[in-house]
């Protein structure tokens, strides 16, 4: 395609796939914010303008291993074309919305990760999948939860432990300062890995029309322009999903918090370091469970956390479904402006 033909429609797609990044963060801001909320230390207007600034600036810490794995790691960035890119995001906004509305806390990681899969799949076969990347995300499905949950754990074990010869005045106060630190660390990581994905479907998106010459790479205002569309997704807040995070899975402390915070936060850098697109969801939903448990597991509800396992379970294959429809529907409807 003659890349000047694509300009408006790149225009187009551009600020579609910054609606995605927005509602990332509308829809996540619950991550960011929720055990800091539903512990007391933060109001909620205030944590979401806290979160926020630690998801704008996350671009100063991180790398962007991330996007290009996003960009090249899912589907054969050969095949990406603007209605695979349409099809994609349309597959990943629709399960979003859907989640949101209903409160559910599913992941908008594998919702975009799906709507890819799908718009390739529908477009080349199976032979559009890189299988390699998608293996290696779908691994982290498991193991981000698990490893979120096994560090939220030894975390309460170890400031047990420590605060054991401690008032609980003097251990509620000390860990209610602690949280802001643990709740920005979160924030920060949240703004680093989720941010990237969407700098990844712009990018590729450039890069399949030439406008990025013949090395994959991501342009600097597509992560400022990523990196600001999450904050202020963020900044919208996303209560429903708040209340289902902070507080029906079980009930926390400062100190729970700040150890949820933590073990999530540590997971969240870890995989950003390496490239690895995770679910910010999964990750902090494995931590909170975590700090539950290790109180005593009828500290948790688990029928919530199942509810959330099944969205998880189901998000990649619907925002897949979604977004395979849509990209027939382009074809049927021969849409030739996408």
């Amino acid at each position: 395609m003659d890349a000047s033909l694509a300009l408006p429609v790149l225009v187009g797609l551009i600020a579609v796939a910054l609606l995605f990044d927005f509602l990332n963060g509308l829809h996540d801001a619950a991550n960011s914010i929720a055990t800091i909320v539903s512990t007391r230390v933060l109001r909620p207007q205030y944590a979401v303008f806290w979160a926020a600034f630690f998801n704008f600036i996350a671009f100063m810490v991180f790398g962007l291993h991330v996007a290009n794995t996003i960009g090249t790691g899912i589907i054969d960035p050969s095949i990406i074309d603007p209605a695979v890119i349409f099809a994609a995001l349309m597959g990943a906004i629709v399960w979003n919305l859907i989640t949101w509305a209903l409160g559910i806390p599913s992941s908008s990681s594998h919702a975009l990760i799906g709507g890819l899969l799908g718009a390739g799949l529908a477009k080349a076969g199976l032979s559009a999948a890189v299988w390699s990347g998608l293996l290696k995300a779908l691994l982290a499905i498991v193991l981000s939860p698990l490893v979120g949950f096994l560090l939220a754990l030894v975390l309460v074990a170890i400031v047990s432990w420590a605060s054991v010869r401690s008032t609980p005045f003097a251990v509620d106060r000390a860990f209610r300062v602690l949280q802001f630190v643990s709740a920005s660390l979160y924030s920060l990581g949240h703004g680093g890995n989720d941010a990237q994905k969407t700098m990844g479907i712009i990018a590729v998106l450039l890069y399949s029309q030439g406008y990025l010459g013949s090395e994959f790479s991501v342009p600097f205002w597509v992560v400022i322009s990523c990196q600001a569309a999450m904050a202020l997704g963020t900044l919208m807040g996303g209560w429903r999903i708040v209340r289902t995070m902070g507080l029906r899975i079980t009930k926390l402390t400062p100190m729970q918090g700040f150890c949820a915070e933590t073990g999530g936060a540590a997971t969240l850098f870890a995989a950003t370091f390496m490239g690895v697109p995770v679910s910010t969801t999964h990750t902090i939903t494995g931590s909170i469970v975590g700090v539950g448990a290790a109180r005593r597991v009828s500290a948790v509800r688990w029928n919530v956390a199942s509810s959330i396992v099944y969205a998880w379970v189901i998000t990649i294959p619907a925002a897949a479904i979604v977004a395979a429809v849509t990209w027939w529907a382009v074809k049927l409807l021969h849409l030739s402006f996408i």
